[in-house]
Order: C-alpha cells, then structure tokens, then sequence
C-alpha cells in the first residue's frame, strides 16, 4: 500500500501507509506537537519529551528504536506509565510524535 504526502508549514511530508514520518531529517518540534493531536494527545508534556527526546536520540545513533524497557529505565518511567501519556503505545504514538518511520521490532 502506497503512503501519503502532505504539506505542513511549507514542507512536504512523504508518511508511509500508516502515518509515520518516512524522513526523520524534516522532523521539528511542531511535527511532533501535530502527530501528538494525530495520536489523541492534547499536548505534550515534559513527560512526552522526555520520552520523545530519548527515542529520537537513540534513533539517531543506533538506526533502530528502543526497546520498552530501555526506554523506562532512560527516562525514570514506569513502562505502565508510558502506556498512559501514549494511548496509541509507544511503537505508534511515541516513535511517530518523534518523527521515526514506523519500528519493525518490538518497542
């Protein structure tokens, strides 16, 4: 199935057929505050950043997501806690707020 594109503040956005960035390079805090509404976050906290933050940077240096765990443990959160500021879950809601393509393993 073929994604979408769409325009947001003057840049165009290739998102695959589930919604996620597909170039985590256009990614900035405003994309992040949009796919936040996208996933049924009014707004996000500095909870969400923190959360956000940590799986972008460990994105951005090893190529993959983290897993659930590593992310609890970075951000001093229970994993049942992340479960509540991202409804979607973390593989959808957090990992698309942070304008990562959608993960293949387990987040």
């Amino acid at each position: 199935m073929a994604g979408q594109t769409i325009e947001f503040k003057g840049k165009t956005l290739e998102l695959d057929e589930d919604g996620f960035l597909q170039d985590p390079d256009l990614w900035d805090e405003e994309i992040a505050e949009f796919f936040a509404k996208e996933e049924s976050i009014p707004e996000l906290t500095e909870e969400h950043w923190k959360v956000i933050n940590y799986i972008r940077d460990y994105y951005l240096q090893f190529g993959i997501a983290p897993m659930i765990r590593k992310i609890g443990k970075a951000c001093d959160m229970p994993v049942k806690h992340m479960y509540q500021i991202f409804p979607t879950g973390l593989d959808k809601g957090a990992c698309r707020c942070a304008g990562l393509p959608k993960p293949t393993g387990c987040v």
